[in-house]
């Protein structure tokens, strides 16, 4: 159903496009170029699992947890606030 100047598809089309944003913004996150054999935060070795299972790594397991739980998501609206989560 098109409303307005919006395509039939439009509504299709922005799920797509925030998916493809998120998609984007969380390969943006992967490590890239070498690895380091000790925390660049808190100085303790890193692991030769977690060395091995992502190449590139830079942070501890406790340290990236710590970065992952301070890094907010990203939101396109407030849920909270919507009229659904109300009338439960």
């Amino acid at each position: 159903m098109a409303v307005g100047w919006a395509g039939d598809d439009a509504v299709n089309d922005q799920i797509a496009d925030s998916l493809n944003d998120e998609i984007a913004r969380a390969r943006r996150g992967l490590y890239s170029g070498p690895g380091t054999l000790y925390c660049e935060e808190c100085g303790e070795p890193i692991p030769e699992g977690r060395r091995k299972a992502l190449p590139g790594v830079r942070l501890c397991i406790a340290c990236q947890e710590k970065r992952d739980k301070d890094a907010r998501p990203f939101a396109l609206y407030n849920r909270r606030g919507s009229k659904d989560s109300q009338l439960r």
